[in-house]
């Protein structure tokens, strides 16, 4: 369940990378993937921009996202978003990150690397080349 510091860096986040990458990303929050193994949610998904059309939703995303940003609630285990970060990379999503604001942390996971860990400075990811300061996050 969702709760105040996950929505608060969920919100600080989305402005971020908003400000960062309008121009060549769609920032696209709590969309549902349907992946092979059954539907997920990740609390941000990001795709390479494209003209969007208002008259036709979509209701599950078939094609995978270029990263995905997933954050700690109070009650979920690392373990369990580690999970999901599995099933995103199964699904062709090239990166990861667990986002834990109870430690102003932030892990990028790719899918044949150790993670890296961040809690100063940019945050930057190696398979998407997509940065944001911590510090932006954590305020």
């Amino acid at each position: 369940m969702p709760s105040w510091n996950h929505s608060l860096a969920q919100s600080y986040l989305v402005g971020a990378l908003l400000n960062r990458y309008e121009g060549q990303y769609l920032i696209l929050t709590e969309l549902t993937l349907a992946l092979a193994d059954g539907p997920l949610v990740p609390d941000v998904s990001i795709y390479p921009k494209v003209a969007n059309d208002w008259r036709h939703d979509i209701v599950k995303q078939v094609e995978p996202p270029l990263m995905v940003i997933e954050i700690l609630s109070p009650r979920q285990t690392a373990d369990d978003l580690i999970e999901k970060a599995d099933a995103y990379f199964e699904a062709g999503v090239k990166s990861c990150w667990i986002v834990q604001p109870s430690f102003e942390a932030i892990a990028v996971l790719l899918p044949d690397a150790k993670p890296q860990f961040f809690t100063t400075g940019e945050v930057v990811d190696p398979g998407t080349g997509i940065t944001v300061a911590v510090e932006e996050i954590f305020r």
